[in-house]
């Protein structure tokens, strides 16, 4: 990118020991020759690196989706203002391939599938110059025919414009482009020139019998860009517009396959929606009308178990007191038992005191009678 658009980027090297594949996107503004260009360059940070790649394009997918929803978002606004609106959606994705020389990963294959209704794909080799030229041209017809047989649909430049249908038509030919990356500029000739230094010699990255960077280069800014962001809008982005708006029940015709009025589909929807908010509210009612039914069950349950813990109490306190009355009567009688048994003892004990003082009486007389 840094090669592409002549320019160095910030960001620092992302390691490839990512837990998962995370996105990073940074916006740049850039001018040359009076033309300001709006730049979002989205890196898949960790892509492919983990031992499971099975869902490995979920969070491109999910990405390129949110940016289409935002503006889906904005253009379902009563007053939209698209024209100052900051357009996010991908108009363009670098699918790099690693220059194996062999077949394409399975891993390139699912993911371009997946992303081949959604972006524009333009799949590049990379780092070109690490095979020969030969081996070069079979890999391209190998993966061309890769995707062909896959059915990945990555994106031709247009042919239907007479000022640029025969440049595009030979770039098709040529896709994926094989490039090479430098920034590093050495003198060649009487020229300063971007260039990759080997101890074999120096591959140019503007020479086109070198790689397709040139070929690129021009595809991508100079013939295509407004081309790729119209297929964006037109293709891609009104796919997920008419899928997003069927699943809301939006639709052009009626069973009928006459015009479906918006605010038809509106009132349609909005008798939908109240119709299902009532059986809802309904449901809870019910609901609810059970669970207090269930409640107060229990809570009847409750006050007759309490009840009859109740009752049982009772009735143990009346035999308990019942109990306690009958000893009470047994100790009562016992008590006026013991008093009578001492009443008679005390009388006796009288009585035969008195008997005994009458005696000694008679003793006393009989001895002065005999002295």
């Amino acid at each position: 990118m840094d090669t592409l658009f002549n320019t160095k980027f910030e960001g620092d090297p992302a390691s490839h020991s990512q837990p998962g594949v995370q996105l990073k996107s940074s916006t740049y503004d850039l001018q040359e020759s009076n033309v300001n260009l709006k730049l979002t360059i989205v890196s898949t940070v960790g892509f492919g690196d983990q031992i499971n790649k099975e869902d490995s394009y979920k969070p491109i997918v999910e990405f390129i989706d949110a940016q289409f929803e935002a503006y889906l978002q904005e253009e379902l606004k009563i007053r939209r203002v698209l024209h100052n609106y900051h357009d996010t959606r991908i108009h363009a994705c670098l699918y790099f391939i690693a220059p194996t020389g062999h077949s394409l990963k399975s891993l390139d294959l699912v993911t371009m599938k997946k992303l081949d209704s959604k972006v524009n794909i333009i799949p590049i080799i990379a780092k070109s110059d690490a095979i020969s030229k030969s081996e070069l041209t079979k890999f391209k017809i190998k993966i061309t025919s890769e995707l062909v047989s896959n059915g990945v649909q990555i994106y031709q430049f247009p042919t239907d414009d007479e000022s640029v249908a025969e440049i595009n038509g030979t770039m098709n030919a040529h896709l994926p482009f094989a490039v090479i990356g430098s920034t590093e500029e050495l003198k060649i000739g009487n020229k300063m020139m971007k260039a990759r230094q080997y101890p074999w010699g120096t591959v140019q990255v503007e020479n086109e019998a070198h790689c397709d960077f040139v070929k690129l280069r021009e595809m991508l800014i100079r013939v295509n860009m407004e081309d790729l962001r119209e297929q964006t809008h037109t293709r891609h982005y009104e796919l997920y517009r008419r899928c997003k708006l069927e699943e809301m029940g939006f639709k052009d015709t009626d069973p009928d396959s006459k015009p479906f009025s918006l605010q038809e589909t509106y009132e349609a929807k909005r008798n939908e929606f109240l119709g299902e908010l009532q059986k809802k509210e309904e449901a809870m009612r019910q609901m609810f009308v059970q669970r207090v039914k269930e409640k107060e069950a229990e809570l009847k349950e409750a006050e007759k178990e309490l009840h009859e813990k109740f009752d049982r109490l009772k009735k143990l306190h009346q035999d308990e007191k019942k109990k306690l009355e009958d000893k009470k009567k047994s100790l009562d009688d016992e008590v006026n038992a013991f008093k009578q048994r001492k009443t008679a003892a005390e009388l006796l004990q009288s009585q035969a005191q008195q008997a005994g003082g009458s005696q000694t009486l008679k003793r006393d007389k009989e001895r002065k009678n005999f002295f």
